[in-house]
């Protein structure tokens, strides 16, 4: 028999509950699941959990936000546009009276530095991004969280790589840790969940957890790349 998947991904739109093994025949995208038909009823989107791609994905991936332009290739899921939407206003506030921000402050933990950091750092420069990085601005000799305090106040967002290595991290109340507080407080947040799940980040983050924001089990690192690089671009 089927096993329904409510307890672990949740019915949070008639798109969910159609995916479902056990409910997708009696729900169709043009109903709502349990008196619930949209995003605003829930509040924040939430990735599906990492691993292989769902087979719904392209068509969950439908929508253009406002700020897409119609040149792009990107496309996106209707509660990823809602999701982004908010920060997207702050980054134009942001673009007019602060002109000379960075586009994003890059929070990371230190074991990703050489490895999904970097390979994300390199992704959203390659399209333009301006990226504030530890292992590029932390200068020799300069105090590393004077640098970061620096860097948070003078970009426009920030990205945190929610990895498992983070996950390791934050309950150790290191540097990683310190930056999330800020950037928590900022409301500019948008958390990029790589290589695990939104069901782990919450043993360790139930705060970090219910911010909304982008996953990589159902597309790229490059695709989120373009993502974030179409959210900041001004």
């Amino acid at each position: 028999m089927a096993q329904c998947t409510a307890p672990v991904r949740g019915h949070r739109s008639a798109a969910a509950a159609a995916d479902c093994p056990a409910c997708g025949g009696r729900y169709s995208s043009s109903r709502g699941y349990g008196g619930y038909s949209s995003y605003s009823d829930y509040g924040s989107y939430r990735p599906s959990p990492s691993g292989s791609r769902s087979t719904g994905s392209s068509a969950r991936h439908s929508s253009k936000p406002r700020w897409s332009t119609p040149s792009s290739g990107v496309w996106y899921a209707p509660e990823e546009v809602r999701a982004l939407t908010p920060i997207r206003e702050s980054v134009e506030n942001l673009a007019i009276s602060q002109p000379d921000l960075r586009d994003v402050f890059l929070c990371h933990a230190w074991d990703d530095r050489q490895g999904a950091a970097k390979d994300l750092h390199d992704l959203l420069e390659k399209r333009g991004v301006r990226v504030w990085f530890s292992e590029k601005d932390l200068g020799l000799g300069v105090p590393m969280m004077r640098a970061i305090d620096k860097g948070l106040v003078n970009s426009r967002i920030g990205i945190v790589l929610v990895t498992p290595a983070m996950l390791r991290r934050l309950p150790a109340e290191g540097v990683a840790d310190k930056e999330l507080s800020a950037l928590l407080r900022r409301e500019r947040l948008v958390p990029v969940v790589h290589g695990t799940t939104y069901e782990e980040l919450e043993k360790v983050s139930l705060l970090l957890a219910s911010r909304a924001g982008l996953s990589t089990a159902e597309e790229s690192l490059a695709e989120v790349a373009a993502k974030i690089a179409e959210l900041v671009a001004t």
